[in-house]
C-alpha cells in the first residue's frame, strides 16, 4: 500500500524553511503564544539537525524550543499541522490488489469493516499510523467533502458521522473482549474499553487533522486558524467556556496571579522612591555646610485596603465569577482583609467556604448549595442583591475598602436600585466592576449596564487574559 501526493495550486514555503519557520513563529504569536527570538533562533538550529524527513520527531523538537508552558501543546500541535502538514494535495491510496477506485459513497458498512479489521487486527497503534492515514484520507475524501460558497471543503462532522464511532468502538470492544470468554475478569474489561478508546479516539483526531489539511489548502491557512485551532484557556471567553475549558482555565490561576505579584512588587520597588523629607534632609546637609548632598526620601507606605467583593453566581456567570475568586483568592496576601458575598437574588457572606486551607474548586461548589444565595424565584436580580447586602452588612465598605461587583448587569427588567449602588460606591474607597459581556452587548435585552455605569467604573473582562490585564491595573501599589 502505497500513499500518492499531488502538488497543491501553491507552494507550501513559497519564502523557503528560514521564512516559513518565522511564518509558523509569528503565527503561534497571534495565537498568544510568547515565542521570543531566541526560541525562534533554537528552533532553527533544531531543524537543521532534525532535518524534515522525521514528521513527528520536528514536531517534538520545535515544542521543546518554543513552548514555555504544557498547556499551551494542544494549540501548538494544531498550529503545527497547519504549516507542517502531513502531505500536500489530495493524496489517495494505492493498492496492487485492487483498484483505486478508493471507497464507493454509498459502501458504508464496507469502510466500517475495513476499519475495524484494521483496528483489531494491530495490537501496537504505531503499526498501523501508515496504513490508517491512507485510508483517512480516502474516508475524508468520499464522506467528508462538500461544496462550499468558496468551492469545494471538507467537513470532519460528516466523516465521522459516516464512520458512527460510537457504533465501531462497541465493536472493537466485543472483537478485544472474544479472547477471553463470555466472562472477563474486571481488569480484562477495563484495559480493553481504554484500549477502544484510546484508538477510537486516534481515529477521531486524524480525520479532524485530514480535514483542516485539506480545508487549509483550499481555503487558506488564515481560515482554519480562526475556526479550527482551539484557543488558549487564557483566551477563551467566559461566557462561551465548555466545562473542560473551565477546568483548564482554572488551571493558569496559579500562573497568572505569579505574575501580577511579580508585577505588583516591581512596582512597589519603583515606588519606594518617595517624596524627600524636607525636614530630615536639612537636618543631615548641617555637617555639609548647608548643602544637601545626602538627600533623604521619605519612607513609603504602601496602601493594603480591605477588599469587598460582591459576585454574581448565577448560571449564566458562574464561571466568570468562580474564575475571578480563584484568581482574587491567589493574591489575597495583597490585601490587608478579602471578604466575599455572593447572590443570585439575595446577598450573603461566604468568606468562610474561602479560608486559606479550603479547597477552591470544592468551595467555588458550595456557594449556591449551602449559602443563601436566592429567596425569591431563583433569576438574577441585582437590585434587590444591593437591597440585602446593605440592610445584613450596613457597616462593611468603610473608606479603606475596594469594592469589586462581578456580573454582566442582567437585571431581568427589575428595578437596579440605582441610588443604593451609588451609596455603596460613595461609602468605598474605589469601586469597580467586572463584566464578562462583550461590550457591545451592553445595553441589550434586560441589560441595566448602562445605568449602573453612570454610577461605578465598568471593566469588560471576557477572558482570563482581559481579566489579568484589568485586575494588574487595579491593584493597589
Amino acid at each position: 500500500m502505497a500513499v500518492r501526493r499531488t502538488r497543491p495550486p501553491q507552494p507550501l514555503a513559497p519564502h523557503g524553511i528560514p521564512g516559513h519557520l518565522v511564518e509558523f513563529v509569528e503565527a503561534l504569536r497571534k495565537q498568544g503564544i510568547a515565542v521570543g527570538p531566541s526560541e525562534t533562533v533554537d528552533a532553527g538550529r533544531v531543524m537543521s539537525v532534525l532535518g524534515l524527513t522525521d514528521r513527528e520527531a520536528l514536531r517534538e523538537g520545535i515544542a521543546c524550543a518554543v513552548l514555555r508552558r504544557a498547556d499551551h501543546r494542544d494549540t501548538y500541535d494544531a498550529m503545527f499541522d497547519l504549516y507542517f502538514p502531513a502531505a500536500l494535495g489530495a493524496r489517495t491510496v494505492l493498492d496492487d490488489d485492487a483498484s483505486d477506485e478508493g471507497l464507493p459513497p454509498e459502501d458504508v458498512e464496507a469502510m466500517r469493516q475495513m476499519l475495524l479489521d484494521l483496528l483489531t487486527d494491530n495490537e501496537e497503534l504505531a503499526n498501523m499510523d501508515e496504513r490508517l492515514a491512507a485510508m483517512i484520507a480516502q474516508i475524508v475524501e468520499a464522506y467528508g467533502r462538500y461544496n462550499s460558497s468558496r468551492g469545494p471543503s471538507y467537513s470532519s462532522y460528516q466523516a465521522l458521522k459516516a464512520m458512527n464511532l460510537d457504533d465501531l468502538e462497541g465493536r472493537l470492544l466485543a472483537g478485544l473482549l472474544a479472547p477471553y470468554g463470555d466472562e472477563p475478569t474486571p481488569t480484562q474489561e477495563q484495559i480493553a474499553k481504554a484500549l477502544a478508546a484510546q484508538r477510537i479516539a486516534q481515529l477521531r483526531k486524524m480525520v479532524e487533522g485530514e480535514t483542516k489539511r485539506r480545508t487549509a489548502e483550499q481555503l487558506g491557512r488564515d481560515h482554519v486558524q480562526m475556526y479550527g485551532v482551539p484557543q488558549l484557556a487564557e483566551n477563551v471567553e467566559f461566557l462561551r467556556a465548555s466545562g473542560e475549558q473551565l477546568r483548564q482555565m482554572r488551571r493558569v490561576v496559579a500562573p497568572l496571579a505569579r505574575t501580577l505579584a511579580t508585577r505588583l512588587a516591581a512596582r512597589r520597588r519603583r515606588s519606594r522612591a518617595g517624596e524627600i523629607d524636607l525636614r530630615k534632609t536639612l537636618r543631615k546637609s548641617m555637617s555639609t555646610g548647608g548643602v544637601p548632598i545626602d538627600v533623604v526620601l521619605k519612607k513609603p507606605h504602601p496602601a493594603r485596603p480591605e477588599l469587598v467583593v460582591l459576585c454574581d453566581v448565577s448560571g449564566s456567570v458562574a464561571g466568570f465569577s468562580h474564575f475571578t475568586l480563584l484568581l482574587v483568592h491567589a493574591l489575597r496576601q495583597q490585601f490587608s482583609r478579602v471578604r466575599v458575598f455572593a447572590f443570585i437574588d439575595t446577598t450573603d457572606e461566604v468568606t468562610e467556604l474561602f479560608g486559606p486551607d479550603a479547597d477552591l474548586a470544592v468551595a467555588v461548589q458550595r456557594i449556591t448549595r449551602e449559602a443563601g444565595v436566592y429567596t425569591r424565584d431563583g433569576h438574577s436580580d441585582y437590585g434587590h442583591a444591593f437591597v440585602s447586602f446593605l440592610d445584613k452588612y450596613p457597616n462593611v465598605l468603610s473608606p479603606r475598602s475596594s469594592l469589586l461587583v462581578l456580573g454582566d448587569g442582567r437585571n431581568n427588567y427589575r428595578n437596579p436600585e440605582l441610588d443604593l449602588l451609588a451609596h455603596m460606591v460613595n461609602a468605598s474607597r474605589h469601586a469597580h466592576w467586572l463584566n464578562p459581556e462583550p461590550r457591545h452587548l451592553w445595553g441589550s435585552g434586560d441589560s441595566a449596564v448602562p445605568r449602573y455605569e453612570e454610577v461605578i467604573t465598568m471593566h469588560e473582562c471576557r477572558s482570563a487574559k482581559q481579566l489579568a490585564s484589568v485586575i494588574d491595573a487595579l491593584l493597589p501599589v
